[in-house]
């Protein structure tokens, strides 16, 4: 049995697509479809289901569009009640795709209508199982997203029917059964989920730390409850989109597919009160931007980072990126559900330089300089995250987690030199840019990031290996 997994780094999303006898299923799609559409039809095949596995918080799925443009059968797990139509299954329901059966397996607790489909091959034989939030490579899903929406299923309550869903409806199962999750390492879906995004649930009973076979509930529920960082403020907001519906991606182009000259861009931006989003790099940010926009590098976890800083998906957007950059910055900022791009600077920055437009810029310093002025007490700010910050960090630097920083301006004077790093540069800049949009002038980048600060000679605390759960 084939089954091609479809995987986006950036999201650490993995979609699935499986073909038999001309009919073809997608699970768990992006809200770009065409890459979907042109897979079927490459395989000459009508794609006639797509398959959620539970309505997802961490980016808008392409559900709707592949029904209208592919005429698909929406399904979802027991309990889902969408507000478009689409088919809620029953557990133990079969459905069939060509000469392929897809065995519909109730398995609450990431969400209460989380489903896992079972694959058999044409021969009857159980291939796989599509997990997707329920259980990762490493790691299972994270119980907190659902209280966001519904207030009374707490984190106990939906860890308790993770266990039962686990220990009744997955581990049972054979070993031979390859394991396809919803995501890998990076996603924000889990806590500690392995870089491998496939493996065989035999291999998962013995390395998953959920899936030991002597756990107690009580056991269960601490452990996955140990550690849970507070989710991205954008989650509740998308689960309510693919719960409730959404505008096409069409549609979303449409709107925001609009070159703007630097006249045109200066005046909407002071009429709509739309925010300024920057996706160039880094290190051409920070020679030249429009005054109050914000750094987001489409080069990194460029739609994670835009709903961890950007609290609303509904919030005006107005592009400048490297020209050609437009349709890339607009289709993944829909992703995560920020639909309401409306225009761009036409040319980029470089068109706002000619047209002697104001700027403002960020002093980039590397770690040798850093080096150089540590003994003079500069006040440095790490804005790596905790777990980052407590294996090593620069001896009396402060560590203030960027997604946590609009609650910690207090902390950072505007009267004197600060001096800003992450791992590597990219989070960094993020924070300087909204330093800059804030008021603070004497800003300083680390170029390079711990990651080369760690070549230097300035004082580091000793490496202290972060506690993980075995």
């Amino acid at each position: 049995m084939n089954v091609e997994q479809i995987y986006t780094g950036c999201l650490a999303h993995a979609a699935y697509y499986i073909e038999s006898n001309g009919e073809a299923a997608i699970f768990d799609p992006l809200r770009e479809v065409e890459p979907y559409l042109a897979r079927a039809k490459k395989d000459n095949a009508t794609i006639k289901y797509v398959f959620e596995t539970h309505f997802h918080a961490d980016f808008v799925s392409g559900h709707l569009d592949l029904q209208k443009k592919a005429g698909a059968e929406i399904v979802f797990g027991p309990g889902a009640a969408p507000a478009y139509e689409a088919t809620t299954a029953k557990d133990g329901q079969i459905f069939e795709v060509g000469d392929y059966k897809i065995k519909v397996i109730h398995t609450p607790g990431h969400t209460m209508e989380s489903t896992t489909y079972l694959l058999i091959d044409e021969k009857g034989n159980e291939h796989g199982i599509i997990t997707g939030d329920t259980l990762f490579i490493g790691d299972v899903g994270r119980p907190d997203l659902a209280q966001h929406v519904v207030e009374d299923l707490t984190e106990e309550k939906l860890a308790g029917h993770l266990f039962d869903s686990l220990r009744n409806k997955i581990m049972p199962l054979g070993d031979h059964l390859i394991v396809y999750p919803n995501h890998g390492a990076g996603s924000a879906c889990g806590k500690m989920m392995s870089k491998e995004t496939t493996d065989t649930l035999g291999n998962q009973k013995k390395l998953n730390y959920a899936l030991r076979p002597d756990m107690t509930k009580d056991e269960f529920i601490k452990e996955l409850l140990t550690g849970l960082t507070a989710p991205p403020g954008y989650f509740p907001q998308n689960v309510l989109m693919n719960i409730k519906g959404y505008d096409s991606l069409d549609d979303v182009k449409k709107r925001g597919e609009k070159p703007l000259n630097p006249e045109a861009f200066e005046v909407a931006a002071n009429e709509s009160g739309a925010l300024l989003l920057d996706t160039r790099n880094a290190e051409d940010f920070a020679k030249g931007f429009i005054p109050n926009s914000i750094n987001i590098g489409l080069e990194g976890n460029f739609a994670q980072w835009v709903g961890e800083m950007i609290p609303d998906v509904k919030q005006h957007i107005l592009l400048i990126t490297e020209p050609g950059k437009e349709d890339e910055a607009i289709t993944r900022l829909s992703r995560v559900g920020y639909d309401y791009t409306i225009g761009y600077l036409d040319g980029g920055f470089e068109s706002w330089k000619k047209a002697d437009k104001s700027f403002n810029t960020v002093n980039r310093i590397d770690p040798e300089t850093l080096a150089s002025v540590y003994e003079e007490n500069p006040l440095i700010f790490d804005v790596r995250k905790k777990s980052e910050f407590d294996s090593e960090h620069i001896l009396e630097a402060t560590n203030i987690p960027l997604n946590e920083i609009n609650d910690h301006l207090a902390e950072l004077p505007k009267d004197k030199p600060l001096y800003l790093h992450c791992a590597g540069g990219y989070r960094s800049m993020i924070a300087a840019s909204i330093l800059k949009q804030r008021g603070w002038e004497y800003i300083t980048d680390v170029r390079g990031g711990f990651k080369e600060i760690s070549e230097t000679d300035i004082p580091k605390s000793d490496y202290v290996c972060p506690t993980t759960m075995l």
